[in-house]
Formats: structure tokens, sequence, C-alpha cells
């Protein structure tokens, strides 16, 4: 394990990276590699002499040489795995070019692309990223986290593979989600990419495609359930607690039976987060009240349906019905302007539903007078006929599912009807975000979650924001990370919250976006981090330094994609 964390010099001030690899092990460390930019001395004291042709070339000039041979990319899948490739040879690069174009960029490396990439994953496997626990090694789970490549470890993100995105199960290849979200909170908030890790839990997979795959990378076996996967992801926690007391412990894209459950188990035990249902439900809010400012209304009064009754979505509901109590309704009122809609219709008391879905569950007698077909079957056009929401949430994976009748029919019952098709990749999306907008006359306040192009109504551009949750858990890992509380609060999300929302464009301007463009991530993502930081103090969870400290300690923790000056270790 390498110690990557910069140095400063006592002397000079200097920040300096202390490195232990010679020779061509230094060029083939991705980290560390500078290429043709190591200098002739850093070449001399590091056994590089003649390894590298005489050249000495700066950041700037090796980005032009990428971009060219990017450019040259047939497709975008193409360009993701290119880009994967330039991380896996020099990661200070990558990022660079990343951060010095990053709305360009970040659609390569993540939503809708990512998708592509992962569904490929077995068949594209090249170089190995992070690390894999796969059930039938879990005798040996401590070892195999000290085999990963750097020493000192802030942030883990973890996944099964069972639900990612809108794809499903993608078993040992779901890692690539891991990669892909620490890559963003690098991006976007600074966290220093040697500090992440990403880990993929390989406990089988159901999808028969992959079973029947020779190419398969992953464990062939059938998903591991109950007791035993149970058992499998306590240990991996206690183990995680036991190297790594104040990691920040990001689940990704868990099964709608395990991710809830899993979250609310460990929560009260380490500070953990799941961003499918904290993150999604987070920006889906701070984009919801930036949306209400444009429509002059209040959150208060709104009715919301969704379709798609999962983790997602009750984790975006959850948020939403919180701050409507706050806003002074009570429990009961606010739980009754919520309508989910999932796989059997919308949830009712009776149904078997999981239990973070039975707070929503409608009371039977309440729809008796509901004209429809199937009582025990309401389906989303009913609900939106009868309940007249106002507001619409797709997280789903079922394309097209909103229909030209039923948003006609929701804006038959609404002035301004907000529209949020959330479910990645651009292929699972409700509906087509220029469909939404001729359908209500331009009406429409739409948010996606993968990226779109504006919509054109009677020569007028409206734009279309992507509701990305790039700004909400970068952010909020940031803020752990540089305060290390004992836990991540509701206090600390709405903190997140508020703040996001506070940086909508549309404030200032009705017509514009209601969240921030990708350039300024870095500027949002650290006001975020100083939010969350503030309330950790605010609430007692923070455990190092004090709220005078905090924008240091903030600051302290941003690393930035620049080459630094080596000396050997």
């Amino acid at each position: 394990m390498i110690d990557a964390l910069p140095k400063t010099h006592p002397a000079t001030g200097e920040q300096y990276l202390s490195v232990p690899l010679r020779g061509l092990p230094l060029l083939h460390h991705p980290f560390l590699n500078k290429g043709l930019a190591f200098t002739g001395e850093e070449r001399f004291q590091l056994g590089l002499k003649g390894l590298l042709p005489s050249a000495e070339r700066t950041i700037e000039l090796q980005l032009t040489d990428v971009i060219d041979e990017l450019d040259r990319q047939p497709s975008d899948l193409d360009k993701n795995i290119f880009l994967n490739n330039l991380l896996d040879r020099n990661e200070t690069l990558f990022y660079r070019l990343v951060q010095d174009h990053v709305s360009e960029m970040v659609p390569l490396i993540y939503t809708p692309v990512v998708g592509e990439a992962i569904a490929n994953y077995s068949h594209n496997f090249n170089q190995p990223r992070g690390i894999y626990l796969s059930y039938p090694d879990r005798d040996r789970m401590e070892e195999i986290l000290d085999h990963r490549a750097f020493e000192h470890v802030d942030v883990i993100c973890v996944t099964d593979g069972e639900r990612i995105l809108g794809l499903g199960d993608e078993g040992a290849g779901g890692i690539g989600i891991t990669v892909g979200k620490l890559a963003l909170y690098t991006i976007c908030a600074g966290v220093n990419p040697s500090s992440c890790l990403p880990i993929g839990l390989d406990v089988g997979t159901n999808n028969e495609s992959l079973l029947n795959d020779p190419e398969y990378i992953g464990w062939r076996h059938e998903r591991v359930r109950g007791k035993d996967y149970d058992d499998f992801i306590a240990q991996f926690v206690d183990t995680v607690k036991r190297k790594f007391p104040h990691v920040f412990l990001h689940w990704e894209d868990f099964g709608k039976a395990n991710a809830t459950r899993i979250l609310n188990t460990y929560r009260p035990q380490l500070c953990t987060f799941n961003d499918d249902i904290q993150g999604t439900g987070a920006v889906a809010l701070s984009t919801l009240l930036a949306a209400l400012k444009t429509t002059g209304q209040d959150l208060k009064d709104q009715r919301v349906a969704f379709l798609g009754g999962g983790t997602a979505g009750v984790g975006i509901a959850d948020k939403i019905r919180l701050m409507m109590q706050q806003q002074g309704l009570s429990e009961e009122e606010a739980y009754s302007r919520f309508f989910l809609v999932d796989i059997n219709g919308l949830l009712q008391e009776g149904q078997d539903l999981a239990d973070f879905q039975q707070p929503y569950a409608k009371a039977a007698g309440t729809l008796d007078e509901w004209d429809v077909q199937d009582k025990a079957n309401i389906t989303l056009a009913e609900v939106v006929k009868h309940a007249a929401p106002t507001v619409l949430f797709g997280v789903s994976s079922q394309t097209g599912a909103f229909t030209e009748a039923i948003i006609r029919s929701m804006a038959d019952r609404t002035e301004r009807p907000i529209v949020m098709p959330l479910s990645n990749p651009t292929s699972k999306c409700e509906a087509v975000p220029q469909d939404v907008i001729n359908w209500t006359e331009g009406r429409a306040v739409v948010a996606t979650g993968s990226p779109f192009d504006d919509a054109i109504y009677q020569g007028k551009t409206i734009p279309v924001t992507q509701c990305n949750n790039a700004f909400i858990f970068p952010g909020i890992g940031l803020g752990v990370v540089a305060t290390k509380p004992t836990a991540v609060s509701d206090g600390m999300i709405f903190a997140a919250v508020e703040c996001l929302a506070a940086h909508a464009p549309s404030l200032e301007d009705p017509t514009a976006r209601l969240l921030p463009p990708l350039e300024k991530a870095r500027e949002v993502c650290h006001a975020i981090a100083l939010a969350v930081g503030a309330k950790a103090y605010e609430e007692g969870l923070a455990t190092v330094g004090s709220a005078d400290e905090l924008e240091s300690l903030v600051r302290g923790k941003i690393w930035n994609a620049d080459y630094l000056p080596y000396r050997p270790a």
C-alpha cells in the first residue's frame, strides 16, 4: 500500500509527494505516473532515465494530445473506454481533462454512457480497479481489503450490482458504477482520488445472460439471499468499521429488498449514506424547490405522484414529506398528498408491501369515490385523473410510461405541471422532455435524470434541467471527509438540499435552469460541504476541529489535478 497524500516541506512550504516506487513500476502506477511530464531531476532520482524519451511535456500539451485522440473515437462507448484507459494510465491527466471539460466529459464517464459500459463490462474488462469481495472468499475479507492500492481511505463506494441504474442485475460488472461515482467525488468536490475505494460485493447474479456468458468476470452462481446475504453484509460492515473507523461508506444500486433495510440497519453504526435513497431524494427536493419558485407555489400545497414505489421513489417522497411537515403540515396531512404507483398499481393497504412502502399505502375506503377499472390495481392514468397531482416523478425504468394521454390529463388539472422523468440511463426515461413540453403547450417544468437537449416550443427555448446527484453526494462527502462525523443525519442532508436550492439559476431568472451547470459543480459542492459541516458541528456529530476551523478543514481536503513535485521515499 502507498501513502499518496501530499506532504509539505517544513522550510519552503512546498507541497510534494513522497514516492516509494522507482523505474517501470512507477510508470505503470496510474495515480503516480506523469508520463513525459516527469522532470529531468525526477527521472534521475526515481530511476526513469532512459525509460522515457528525452522530451519533457507540460500537462497542457499532454491534454492537447489526449483530446485529439478522444475526438477520433467513433462512438460514445469507445470514448468511455478510452477515458477509462486513461484513468488506468494517468489519473492526474484524466481528472485534469474532465475538470477542464466537465459538461462534455461527465456524460461520457457517467450517465448515460456508463450504463452501456457496465452492460458490456466483462467483454471490455482490461485493468482491475478497486476491490472485489466475492462471497466464497468471505472468510478472508480483511486480508483482501489489505490488498488495496492506497493506505489512506476516506470514502468507500460499494455495490452488489443488483439494480444498476435502470438496467437491473449486472453482477460483478456493477463495480463500474462505483468507479464512476467516486470519480464524481473528485471531479465535482475535489476529494483526493487516492483516498476513494470502489468495492464490488460479488454475491452472484440472477442475470441468465451473464451466467451463460463464457466471458463473465464474476462468481458464476445465483444470488445469495436471506440470512447468508445478511451475514455477509454484516461481516463487511464490521470489517470496514474496524479497519476504517472514520470512513464515509456510500451504498450504491442495491436491490429494493435490501437497500433501505441495509441503510436503516447500519446508519446508527457508522457514517453511511445511500445515494439512491438519500442522494436522489435530496437532489429531487432541491430541484422541486427551485421549480416551485419558478411557478410561484408553496411546497406544502403540492400533490405528488410517483411511477415507481421502490427505494428511489420512497426516498424522494420521504424528503419532500419531511419538508412539508417542516412547513406546517401534520404527518397525516403530508402523507395524504402522495400517490405512489408501483408494479401492482397504487400502493394500498392489504397489498404485499415492503416495510418502507407501507406508510404511503392508501387506507381502505379512502378511494371509494374513484371511478377505476380495478380497485386492486389502480393505474397511473387513474391516479392522475382522480388525484390531480401537480408534480409527477418517474423512477420506474419504464421507457415512455408518461404517455401523451397521462401528461395531457395532468395538464388539464394543473396550470404549471412539474414533470420529472428521472430514470437512468436515457433509454429508460419515462418521457422525452420535448414531448412533455408539446403535450402541455409549453407550460410544464421538466427535469430529467439523464441529460437531454433543451425543448423548443413556438420558437422559444425551454430549459431542461438534469436532476443530477453529482451536485449532492460529492458535496456531502467533502463535508463528511473534512469533519469526520459519527453519522450522516437528516439535518446534514437537508442542509445540502437548501444550499443547492439556493444556487438555482432560476432564482434570478425564471426562464433559466433549476440547477447550476456542471461547470459550477466545484463552487456549489464547496458551499454544500460547508453547510453540511456546519450542521455536523451544530448537532454534535463532528469529531475533528471546530466550527471556526471549518473553512480551512474543507479547503485542506480539496485535491487539484496538477502534477506535484516528487521526492524519493
